[in-house]
């Protein structure tokens, strides 16, 4: 390589664009890239990413390098202007760009040979081009390795931009010359610069080391950490001439990267602890002391930047080394106050990216970080019990495989450790910008760094789903959290041993004063009551009474004038009021998307609030106004308050205890916390799970092949070949994938990270409850905290699990009984208006109510309690999203009725589920206790028992029409001739239909068992009806389900996908528990009753019994399907229940109390016009329209008014026909 090289900073002809020069992310790339703020680092996030810089060359010979951080799928290199990319075609693809991929080591121009070695994480690439002999050369680590094309495009018009493409998850750091090239192949002028700058800090530390002795007139030498700022002025002379020099030079990025950094990392480099290492921070003092402050601004923060590229970039070798050394210079240069200050004031959270100093990144690919040498033995499970799930001590585990279990433990244990020494690093940074005590300089770094913490959570919980490359990438947020929980919980339970009386942070939890004083920002996050000016409006009087909080009318006056004017703005009279907050993100109400500045200010100025002094009499109160501020402007005293100033506390209801909590400052930051986990820490918890999924299918299937190995024929060699190729496929595969798991368990799943989403857990169970206590104050409760309490609950229990189990957690129990009851308090709380909480309050019971454990801790609760919550699922189902609350009932007795103790349905038992997890898919465990509470209300309450009933029957009536009406559907389009298919949303629904249908005939199997005279004691106002329409639903369902070759026979045949729920046994045993109820096991005059009502049901057909008890002339597949699988103990009963439906039929026609049907009407005319299926038994008040008793009873159990025309009835009265003359 000869001649000279220039760098695209260099002042030189034949360069075009900008200074400095950064990447293009206007508009130079293609696909989804994150690109860092220096505008130099780059991250894919797409299939194929393209990006390419802002300055091209045109003539000359130009280099700049790239660091590569991650060492996959790359091509980098050159391209023009008119080169046009996209996901499949990257720089070296098109005609006029050229590129070198150290991945596959080829270079690419349209077509593709082998060139140059293969790079690693960590490498340095050098992109040459010389645009007067027309060739492209790259050099991996400053080797060249040869010129890769020549005789490139040249002339008029034709110029040539740094560019790179790059697959999913890589990264790289440019470095165009802003700072030095690590491998100059340049006489750079920029040499002598960087020797003089060697040379002064050399100068520096010799003159710090040694002082001037007067009586002998000669320097000694002195160590260096005695020195003081205030000591021998012939000493600061001497080094302020030095500054004059150096203060220069240490405004240039690339001098600040090269010699500071590295002169700092060199102090440290002995070991020992940073405080152990003064020469640093008399540095810092002498560079506040002489140099211009936007001189140390600017070297401190290039200083910074320079550390946070290196932590990021640096390769994960086995010690962590590198990021260690980086973060002790880190946590060196943060110990200096006035330092700390002014880069939490001006970098930390301001640069988004800088949270990186809290992330452990995980290895790509296991062999950069050397996780072979730290762990040597691989380890996968290889016992799994019935369900599939892996077995954690099985007692056949051979002693070879606990030796390498063992083994595989102990390398886990190796890797933790040394992870734990970054994480204690990067918590002492923490604590350093907790610190609440350095007041010397102005403001506490603490009270900065809160400000600053509220406004970086504000970015991430605004900007979701606008702007995805403004987010702090859920990752870093993931350790983020972590360190932030410890140092956070450190910080609370020093103040308290300093006040006795306080709370420790195992009690922690955040007063609910926060959420309606309007003194800390919730942006504009969903309250549990609905938006915040709409809670201020209609809560005005009780926050004066139980907070003394006066709201000024103006201010309400003027959040309503805006919104007005908002709502005509955008169009939406409408307000949408429920946001979607299962995804973690809010959807923003289309009012608080206005670009228009005044609004945002006046959502970030909360509430005005003033306050009124309970002594005085109340006639005339006091108003004292209290500062609204933003964010930023926040100072200590409005956040921990002062002499009767509560800060942040200000209006404690009276059910609050009056007691200090601890610093008002942590309360706000834990409120952050769970806002935090909320954003986007439990979606990435539950991301990072599939590795152990991977883990369990790959030792799965190695486990099939090995068997299929053993039985393999010795004649079948060729089968036998691939079988082997196989297993040595999975076999390395989960080499690789049992330490990747093993770094993923250290860094994300490990024991204390699963106390600190426990501690979390606990924080927002105890935050509700004393919110819960404010009564109707309990509406200002922001949404999330209900969030983080289900879904921390969630991810305890399933992401953490094989590793570490939540038994173990210390008061489990009790964490589980408080959360069953704020579950089952709240799912209908009237106070909680939002629809999206609603259904996850009410999914999280359901699921609740599947597992044993929960289950019983939802029997712990207080009885009041539980009888509340039982009367809450029994309202009527007409005015509430029902299918939840009735999957709820039907789990309470799953494992009770007929047939129904199986898990899965006998039929899908030779097939896998997905995953064995699913609440769905647990054993039975009915709840006796809960039952019992439900028989209780049914019985004492008849008119809920009746709505709730005619409720259930309602919704079977409709989910069962809806089935049939999907199936007739389903099956004509099956027979048509032409290749067609059913779209997989239908058949998704129509099983749906069916699940519900099977689920409320449980429920009334359940109604019936437990209090039958709801149908059958006839004093009861609304019993017979009930019976009347239990019967006729019943032989509708039979009939529909029992007929031979019929619609529904043959739709389970075909066997859909989708479909496979859809089957025979399901909704027979159903039916047949009931009718066993109320036909064998009830006392004589409710089975003649019941047996009188089936039979004088008009669509009774004998056949469909015959069906049920596998009797009749050709036993049908299915009824032999049934009457296999029903159990052995059952087949008595069903005999009997054949004889007790044949007895009563003489009788039937002759009963008195049947009298009405008994008539035979004489023509068309005497039938009801409703049903025509019985004569005209009742007439209407006042209207005189008649119908048979059966319907009008039915109508009059719904709606008021007269069939025919919509009069109010006052009365129904007997009618019979008057006899003919």
């Amino acid at each position: 390589l000869t001649g000279v090289y220039c760098s695209l900073y260099q002042p030189v002809e034949g360069r075009l664009g900008p200074q400095p020069v950064v990447l293009d992310h206007t508009s130079g790339f293609e696909g989804l890239l994150f690109v860092d703020d220096d505008l130099l680092g780059v991250i894919g996030h797409s299939n194929f990413s393209s990006i390419r810089a802002t300055t091209c060359v045109y003539k000359g010979k130009w280099a700049y390098e790239v660091l590569i951080s991650s060492q996959g799928l790359m091509q980098i290199g050159w391209c023009t202007l008119n080169c046009r990319f996209n996901q499949e075609e990257g720089v070296g693809d098109t005609p006029d760009s050229y590129a070198y991929d150290g991945n596959r080591v080829r270079k690419w121009n349209v077509t593709t040979t082998n060139y140059g070695k293969s790079w690693a994480a960590g490498d340095i690439v050098s992109c040459l081009v010389d645009l007067d002999e027309g060739t492209i050369t790259f050099c991996l680590n400053g080797q060249s390795l040869g010129t890769a094309f020549t005789n490139i495009k040249m002339g008029p018009g034709v110029a040539y931009f740094p560019a790179i493409s790059l697959s999913f998850k890589e990264s790289v750091a440019f470095n165009f010359g802003s700072r030095p090239l690590r491998y100059p192949l340049i006489p750079q002028e920029n040499l002598q610069d960087l020797l003089k700058a060697h040379k002064l800090l050399g100068y520096m530390k010799n003159v710090l080391s040694s002082s001037v002795s007067l009586q002998e007139d000669r320097l000694l030498e002195k160590d260096c950490s005695l020195w003081r700022l205030h000591g021998e002025p012939t000493v600061l002379i001497t080094l302020a001439h030095i500054f004059n020099q150096f203060a220069p030079l240490m405004c240039k990025v690339y001098l600040v990267e090269d010699v500071l950094m590295n002169f700092l990392l060199g102090i440290l480099e002995g070991g020992g602890s940073v405080d152990e290492h003064p020469l640093i921070q008399q540095l810092l003092d002498l560079f506040w002391l002489l140099m211009e402050d936007y001189e140390v601004n600017e070297c401190l923060k290039q200083l910074m930047m320079s550390l946070l590229r290196a932590y990021r970039f640096s390769p994960i070798i086995p010690d962590l080394g590198f990021q260690i050394h980086y973060l002790r210079l880190t946590t060196a240069i943060l110990h200096h106050e006035k330092s700390r200050k002014y880069l939490l004031n001006n970098f930390t959270f301001d640069v988004l990216r800088s949270v990186v100093f809290f992330y452990i990144k995980t290895p790509l690919r296991v062999k950069e970080a050397g996780l072979e040498e730290l762990i040597p033995t691989t380890w996968w499970p290889t016992h799994f019990d019935k369900e599939g799930k892996d077995e954690r001590e099985p007692a056949d585990e051979s002693a070879d495989e606990r030796l390498r279990r063992r083994a595989y433990e102990r390398g886990c244990q190796r890797l933790k450790k040394r992870i734990e020494v970054v994480e204690e690093l990067q918590v002492q940074i923490l604590k350093l910008l907790l610190n609440n005590k350095d007041k010397t300089t102005g403001e506490a770094s603490r009270y900065i760094f809160l400000n600053k913490f509220r406004k970086f959570l504000q970015e991430n919980a605004s900007n979701r789903g606008q702007h995805p490359t403004a987010l702090c990438p859920p990752e870093y947020m993931v350790c983020f959290l972590h360190r932030l929980i410890t140092a956070v919980r450190a910080s609370w339970d020093e103040g308290n041993r300093k006040s006795p009386g306080s709370v420790s942070s195992e009690e922690a939890y955040v007063p609910p004063q926060l959420f309606y004083n309007g003194k800390v920002d919730y942006f504009d996050l969903q309250r549990l009551g609905g938006l915040l000016s709409h809670l201020k409006k209609t809560l005005k009087d009780d926050l004066a009474s139980k907070a003394n909080i006066i709201i000024d009318p103006a201010e309400i006056q003027t959040t309503s004038m805006d919104d007005l004017d908002e709502d005509e703005e955008s169009g939406a009279a409408q307000r949408p009021f429920g946001a979607a907050a299962m995804g973690g993100a809010l959807a923003r109400p289309s009012w608080l998307s206005s670009p228009t500045l005044g609004r945002a200010n006046r959502f970030l100025s909360t509430a005005a609030v003033s306050l009124m002094t309970p002594r005085r009499p109340l006639t005339q109160p006091e108003k004292v106004k209290v500062r609204t501020l933003a964010v930023e402007q926040r100072t200590e005293e409005d956040i921990e308050g002062s002499h009767g100033n509560d800060g942040l506390l200000l209006g404690r209801p009276l059910e609050e205890p009056d007691q200090p909590i601890a610093d008002k400052s942590l309360l706000e930051i834990v409120d952050g916390i769970v806002m935090m986990y909320n954003l986007s820490v439990h979606q990435q918890l539950g991301k990072m799970v599939v590795v152990s999924d991977d883990v369990h299918e790959y030792a799965v299937a190695l486990k099939d092949t090995e068997e299929k190995i053993a039985r393999c024929p010795a004649r079948r060699p060729d089968i036998l070949e691939e079988l082997q190729k196989s297993q040595k496929v999975f076999a390395e595969k989960l080499n690789h994938l049992s330490r990747r798991l093993a770094w993923i368990n250290a860094t994300i799943y490990s024991k204390d990270k699963m106390l600190d989403v426990y501690w979390l857990l606990c924080v927002c169970i105890r935050t509700i409850e004393h919110a819960d206590n404010t009564g109707s104050l309990f509406a200002f409760c922001p949404e999330f905290y209900l969030n983080v309490a289900m879904n921390a609950y969630s991810a305890l229990k399933n992401y953490f699990s094989p590793a570490n189990s939540m038994e173990e957690l210390p008061g489990y129990e009790e964490t589980l009984t408080q959360l069953a009851a704020i579950l089952a308090k709240h799912f209908a709380d009237p106070r909680i208006v939002g629809t999206d909480i609603k259904d996850s309050l009410m999914q999280a019971l359901a699921s609740y109510v599947c597992y044993p454990q929960s289950l019983r801790a939802v029997e712990r609760i207080p009885e009041e309690q539980r009888v509340a919550m039982m009367r809450n699922l029994l309202a009527p189902y007409e005015q509430r999203p029902w299918a939840q609350t009735n999957w709820i009932l039907v789990r309470l007795w799953r494992g009770c009725g007929f047939g129904y103790r199986y898990t899965r349905l006998p039929h899908l038992l030779k097939t896998k589920p997905e995953d064995a997890n699913l609440p769905s898919l647990q054993k039975p465990c009915p709840s006796l206790l809960l039952q019992r509470h439900m028989a209780e209300l049914l019985s004492m309450d008849k008119d809920m028992a009746a709505s709730f009933l005619n409720s259930v029957l309602n919704q079977l009536n409709w989910a069962f029409s809806e089935f049939i009406g999907m199936i007739q559907e389903i099956q004509q389009a099956a027979e048509r001739p032409e290749r067609n298919f059913v779209d997989t949303r239908q058949l998704k629904v129509c099983a749906t239909c069916f699940d519900l249908s099977v689920s409320l005939l449980r429920v009334l199997e359940m109604t019936v068992t437990l209090v039958p005279e709801i149908f059958l004691d006839w004093s009861r106002p609304s019993a017979e009806l009930l019976l009347r329409r239990l019967a006729q639903l019943l032989n509708q369902v039979l009939n529909r389900v029992t007929a031979e070759k019929n619609l529904f026979d043959r739709v389970v045949n075909l066997r859909l996908p989708g479909l496979e729920s859809v089957d025979h046994y399901p909704i027979l045993v159903a039916v047949t528990g009931i009718l066993v109820r109320i036909l064998v096991d009830g006392e004589r005059q409710g089975i003649s009753r019941a047996a009188s009502v089936l039979l004088s049901d008009p669509c009774f057909q004998l056949h469909s019994i015959q069906h049920l008890l596998g009797e009749g002339g050709d036993s049908s597949s299915s009824s032999a399907a049934v009457t296999a699988t029903t159990t052995a103990t059952a087949r008595p009963v069903i005999g009997s229940l054949g004889s007790s439906v044949a007895a009563p039929i003489p009788s039937a026609a002759g009963n008195t109390e049947r009298k009405h049907f008994s008539l035979h009407p004489t023509s068309e005319e005497d039938l009801c016009p409703i049903c025509y299926a019985h004569s005209i038994s009742a007439i209407f008040k006042p209207c005189s329209h008649k119908s048979c008793k059966a319907c009008i009873n039915q109508h009059l159990m719904n709606n008021k008014d007269c069939f025919f025309c919509k009069a109010t009835i006052t009365g129904v009265e007997d009618y019979s026909k008057p006899a003919t003359s």
